[in-house]
């Protein structure tokens, strides 16, 4: 199943993946899922049908999946793996492979809205998000981008997350723990970062937060010449808001402001056409680089216009 396509009739990811956040626990120890290697006890796995429904289940030891009338033992799985083909008891055949980042993200346990995989993916490259790079983001939520930055920045780098909100940033440990594992590379701050931002020569500060232009000035200040101030926004007032105070400071360059829309295909024999959904407003995601204040001598670079 992708984000904005109807699930299949036995499929409700949400409940599932809430279950498996909530119950990671097996035998008195904490599991978490791999990247790579054999198919673990405890681990999330995603079973394909004949018609490419997706399923997602646990493995536990010593009980039986229940999938589309029949059933299969968890020790036919555990140990293989993944990609390989295992069939129910009702002898029909089901793909098994771990899931991706990008199917686990809409379906992460959270309290707060996700940012999607489509932004994500956009918000690493214009970022400029690269290994060893230090990073600081706001607004964390379930920790839907801070896995997909810790994964981006490796343990070279360093994420700073500030999340004002005590109950947030449990579960984002909890998320990240689950699904990320151990992370000596990230520092989680129960902060306001309006008030308390004391980082210095960030290379990138990324703003999940209603109001980001209360922070531009302190985030100035703590960015590297050069270095880029990213904010994921929902509305267009918020964005002019923040354009407009981006331009007042006179210390940000290049501003631009995007959204990303994605529509699948559906493609069968000699039927090819869009599908009939497709993911469209998510969010606006306007980027601007840190130079040093002076007159507008260049005002179309400033305000990021193209020639």
């Amino acid at each position: 199943m992708r984000f904005g396509i109807p699930k299949g009739q036995y499929v409700d990811f949400r409940k599932q993946l809430l279950y498996f956040a909530l119950q990671f626990k097996l035998k008195g120890r904490k599991l978490r899922m791999n990247a790579r290697g054999p198919l673990g006890e405890g681990e999330a796995v995603i079973f394909y049908d004949r018609k490419e429904r997706e399923c997602l289940k646990r493995l536990e030891r010593g009980k039986k999946i229940s999938i589309r009338g029949g059933t299969i033992a968890v020790e036919e799985i555990i140990g293989q793996e993944e990609g390989f083909i295992v069939r129910s008891s009702m002898n029909e055949p089901f793909l098994v492979l771990r899931p991706t980042l990008a199917q686990l993200i809409p379906n992460l346990p959270r309290q707060a809205q996700v940012i999607y995989p489509k932004d994500i993916g956009t918000i690493l490259i214009w970022a400029d998000i690269f290994p060893g790079a230090k990073v600081v983001e706001a607004g964390v939520g379930p920790g839907a981008l801070t896995v997909a930055l810790l994964r981006a920045i490796g343990p070279q780098g360093h994420l700073v997350s500030y999340e004002i909100r005590e109950d947030f940033a449990k579960l984002a440990r909890d998320n990240i723990s689950h699904y990320y594992g151990p992370a000596s590379h990230w520092t989680l701050k129960v902060e306001d970062i309006t008030l308390h931002l004391e980082e210095t020569d960030v290379d990138r500060i990324l703003l999940d937060l209603p109001e980001p232009w209360h922070i531009i000035e302190r985030a100035w200040g703590a960015l590297r010449p050069g270095g880029i101030l990213l904010s994921y926004l929902p509305t267009i007032i918020q964005v002019k808001n923040l354009v407009d105070a981006l331009r007042e400071h006179n210390g940000f360059a290049c501003i631009e402001t995007m959204e990303s829309l994605m529509r699948y295909w559906h493609i069968k024999g000699l039927s090819v056409r869009p599908q009939h959904r497709m993911v469209a407003h998510t969010g606006f995601i306007t980027v601007a680089r840190r130079v040093t204040r002076g007159d507008k001598i260049f005002p179309s670079i400033r305000e990021g216009e193209h020639a």
